[in-house]
């Protein structure tokens, strides 16, 4: 029998060349259930010798296991956010596929759960990655109901949840620490969704930064819940009024915006105002100045959520909470 044969053998196959059943075949893969050392060592053994790949079907039968992972994307995001997730999905998808799982995509706007609650009645998945946590969080409440194996990307304020996520809180607070040490006197934050747990992961940073060096925050130029670019314009020209010095940005998407109406104001950064974001993105890398912002690998986020949950779903232990590194990126927006 040639390779290309042996490669498509199955488990009836190798029950008939042994002389066994096919569950006691199944049972030696799997590693469950009654089956004695010198028949398992025999199966195993066979299986190697003619490179025996089990149907990821059949393994999953053998294992009650669909391998399939569930990936929820939120319903409610922006252009300049697409970047981020298709990195991130990059990232667990490249995990999944070593480990021979494969990927569903789920969109659930924030408090309707129907997508997830029909994958999980028709078990289609061993587990999931919430690519968005919030601050009241409908996933996290059913999928901890129905103790599905999860994990978030992001953090997250409920008690016991895997979590994976970059450091924000750390990260905004040793930027706005930085800006604050240029003497600057009237710096502005702009943010979205207050709803999101990373708005205020970031907005904790910036504020612990205030209290760290003993100023006190200026709440008149604090503004957050600017979700479309309308509210954002606002927010500048309210800022500028104010004489801001320097405006910092929540995100990419807030920053873009941000910028654009500073051109319309024939506001020139440094010079007139600084600007600063607290992420990084292909969306500010061409922008001339360039931007002082916080840079964070997606790719490698997701990797590691993907890591996390298949450790979960094979039982072993796993942190609650993995925070990864960031870098400062100082540009010239803040010179």
């Amino acid at each position: 029998m040639d390779k290309e044969i042996d490669k498509r053998i199955t488990i009836a196959d190798v029950a008939e060349a042994l002389g066994v059943s096919k569950t006691t075949v199944s049972r030696a893969i799997s590693g469950k259930g009654r089956i004695g050392k010198e028949t398992r060592e025999r199966v195993l053994s066979y299986i190697e010798e003619h490179d025996y790949k089990p149907n990821v079907i059949a393994k999953g039968l053998a294992q009650s296991k669909t391998y399939n992972l569930c990936v929820v994307m939120p319903g409610e995001y922006g252009v300049v956010d697409l970047a981020f997730f298709q990195e991130c999905i990059f990232g667990i998808q490249e995990i999944a596929g070593i480990m021979e799982y494969d990927i569903l995509l789920s969109i659930c706007k924030q408090n309707d759960v129907s997508s997830l609650e029909r994958i999980v009645a028709n078990h289609k998945v061993d587990g999931a990655i919430l690519m968005r946590t919030f601050v009241e969080d409908a996933q996290i409440e059913f999928l901890r109901q129905k103790g599905v194996p999860f994990v978030t990307v992001g953090s997250t304020n409920y008690k016991g949840v895997i979590q994976v996520d970059h450091n924000h809180k750390s990260a905004c607070k040793e930027l706005t620490s930085i800006i604050l040490m240029k003497q600057l006197k009237r710096v502005a934050l702009i943010g979205g969704d207050e709803e999101h747990v990373v708005t205020q992961s970031r907005l904790r940073g910036f504020r612990e930064a205030y209290a760290k060096m003993g100023k006190t925050v200026d709440e008149s130029l604090v503004f957050l819940g600017q979700e479309n670019g309308v509210l954002v314009d606002k927010a500048v020209k309210e800022a500028l009024e104010r004489g801001a010095d320097c405006i910092l940005c929540m995100d990419d998407a807030v920053c873009s915006r941000v910028l654009k109406t500073l051109r319309e104001q024939h506001k020139k950064v440094p010079e007139d105002v600084r600007v600063a974001s607290f992420y990084n993105s292909t969306v500010l890398e061409n922008n001339v100045p360039s931007i002082t912002s916080l840079s964070f690998d997606a790719k490698e986020l997701g990797m590691e959520a993907c890591r996390t949950l298949l450790d979960l779903i094979d039982g072993k232990q796993v942190k609650e909470r993995t925070l990864l590194p960031y870098e400062v990126v100082l540009k010239e927006s803040t010179k």
